[in-house]
């Protein structure tokens, strides 16, 4: 092909599979897939050093970088394991003179380094999300106001934010007219000054989401309605009021209205008082983010009945059977469903369950649904064989068994897994935490012989023995992340599989079965393959001064490909236990 051809086809190519593949053609596809690339992710900031990234790509426009492992989410990894983005930010500033966008997820990031960015790439940055991330404050954030004046997007959600001041804010209402896209939604900010917001939604006309902590709707009133663009807003709540007072506060709502082109909503401590605030706008709502909405089963199918162009809907488990069968009869457009358990897990209403009986009504009744996220009381194979027979374009399942309830009415669900995965094939993304004794060895090679897409997926409690993770090792081609807990596997066995799987780029494994001297865990070596091990961590479960329980929390093994060797920055709970460069 000449090359006149090969570069007018080259930025063409978007798919990063696609683009990694060309790249192993000839040195000249290399080379020009160096210079043509624009947006780039790296799965983990330790796999590769800041400097030969910019070595490489010297035109890059967007670079998303994931630091911590997944399980940081649930508590399960040290806080000081590492993640930092002051190496990132560094090159940054001196080399990726095209970077428009940036986006950090679960790293930690200091005020000095957005200080860094603001003044290195304030100009030219549109985009910036810092995704679940510690370690900064909101001085840093008043740098990225102040200076990134045609930010577009300020995406904060869920990061562990040091509160001084609302000044960042205000700071952003003074100096920013393009902003399409803020979300400081799941965080702790809450001293911002609402007539900051006010000025944000008059001067930025293109504000199209717009997602903030806890406040009080009634603050909001008059102003949500006057920005044009606005399709998205989260974060607002409504007072929990007693009967005695039901009327003066419905007056006092009265005057709250949202946005005439509203159709992602998310309300917190909504209640069932509210309920009719919402009607209005029901019927245009694509997506409706109940997570926090303190909302009964029968307040959920009441308001799901009136959303039938719903197509992303987050709730608890409280939603219940009933409120996934009212879900499958009204809101057949459906694409992405997620049933977080609830709080306590032990919710008090009877009917606030999810079980076989709500999925099987789903799979029937939603048969678009792309992604489907769940914590079930029991499940049968039955339910099983009903997504993999209807839920044709799901793409990413994952499904999560309480241990609350003590009797599971179908056990195994080997045969259901088998037909679940046969049925859905187009999963790329798979994850199956049961309980002992739910997935046999047999259902492991079951996983490992018809997940031939499925790039990602988590295990929990799975298996018998070794031989059923062996044999599931013979398959899932294309299985690039795997992430196992709570399971009876050897090490050697693990050291096997990981060999055994030819994409695998990281494994994750805590609760194993682990040697006196660990030296079996040697069977994965590789080139260009780091092994961490995590170490056991002892801490108190309450705060009895008198007969405290003490927790342990198993060891974990952590490997991952990386073209640096070893990183630098170990903390004292995790041990560098091989590296094979």
């Amino acid at each position: 092909m000449p090359d006149e051809v090969l570069s007018c086809v080259m930025p063409y190519i978007d798919d990063p599979r696609d683009r990694a593949a060309a790249s192993l053609v000839s040195r000249r596809w290399h080379d020009l897939d160096a210079a043509t690339r624009k947006h780039l992710k790296v799965a983990l900031c330790y796999a590769v050093s800041p400097d030969r990234l910019s070595r490489r790509f010297r035109h890059l426009e967007s670079l998303k970088l994931k630091g911590k492992p997944r399980a940081a989410m649930f508590n399960l990894i040290p806080e000081d394991w590492g993640g930092f983005a002051s190496p990132w930010i560094r090159e940054i500033a001196r080399s990726f003179d095209c970077l428009k966008s940036l986006h950090f997820r679960r790293m930690i990031v200091s005020d000095s380094d957005l200080e860094l960015l603001a003044r290195s790439r304030g100009r030219a940055l549109h985009s910036l999300k810092l995704d679940k991330c510690s370690g900064l404050s909101t001085d840093g954030l008043l740098h990225i106001a102040s200076s990134c004046r045609n930010l577009r997007t300020l995406f904060l959600e869920e990061s562990s934010i040091v509160e001084e001041d609302g000044e960042w804010l205000h700071s952003l209402a003074l100096n920013n007219t393009v902003l399409e896209t803020l979300n400081f939604y799941g965080t702790d900010l809450v001293k911002f000054i609402v007539e900051d917001l006010k000025g944000i939604l008059t001067r930025c006309k293109s504000l199209v989401s717009l997602k903030i902590s806890d406040c009080d709707v009634i603050n909001l009133a008059g102003f949500l309605q006057a920005a044009p663009a606005l399709e998205e807003f989260a974060g607002g709540s409504f007072d929990d009021v007693s009967e005695d007072v039901l009327g003066e506060q419905r007056d006092k709502y009265a005057e709250v209205s949202f946005p005439p082109r509203l159709c992602r909503l998310g309300l917190t401590f909504l209640g069932n008082n509210h309920l009719h605030m919402l009607f209005p706008y029901a019927a245009m709502l694509k997506k409706l983010d109940l997570l926090y909405a303190m909302l009964d089963t029968e307040d959920h199918c009441f308001l799901i009945q009136k959303c039938p162009n719903l197509e992303v809907l987050e709730a608890r488990n409280v939603i219940g059977d009933k409120g996934l069968e009212v879900l499958a009869q009204s809101c057949k457009r459906l694409k992405r469903l997620r049933i977080e358990r609830g709080a306590d897990e032990g919710l008090e209403f009877e009917e606030g369950v999810v079980s076989q009986t709500g999925l099987m009504a789903l799979a029937q009744g939603c048969q678009e649904l792309e992604y489907l996220a769940v914590y079930v009381c029991d499940i049968t194979n039955q339910a099983l064989e009903y997504i993999g027979t209807y839920s044709k374009n799901l793409c990413d399942f994952r499904l999560v068994l309480l241990d609350r309830e003590a009797r599971v009415t179908d056990m195994p669900l080997d045969n259901g897994v088998k037909v679940l995965l046969r049925g859905c094939e187009k999963l790329r993304r798979f994850a199956l935490y049961l309980r002992h004794g739910g997935l046999t060895d047999l259902g492991m090679s079951y996983i490992g012989q018809y997940s031939p897409r499925i790039r990602w997926m988590l295990l929990g409690c799975v298996g018998e023995s070794d031989w059923g993770l062996l044999a599931f090792a013979k398959g899932c081609p294309s299985l690039q992340k795997l992430e196992m807990r709570d399971c009876c596997f050897s090490e050697k066995a693990l050291a096997q599989a990981a060999k055994q799987l030819t994409s695998l780029r990281y494994l994750w494994v805590q609760g194993y079965k682990a040697s006196k001297t660990g030296r079996d865990l040697l069977r994965m070596a590789r080139p260009y393959w780091n092994i961490e091990l995590i170490r056991t961590r002892r801490f108190r479960a309450d705060n009895s001064p008198r007969f405290p329980r003490v927790h342990e929390e198993p060891s974990h093994v952590l490997a991952y490909s990386s073209l640096e060797g070893p990183r630098t920055d170990f903390p004292d709970s995790v041990v560098p236990y091989l590296v094979s460069a």
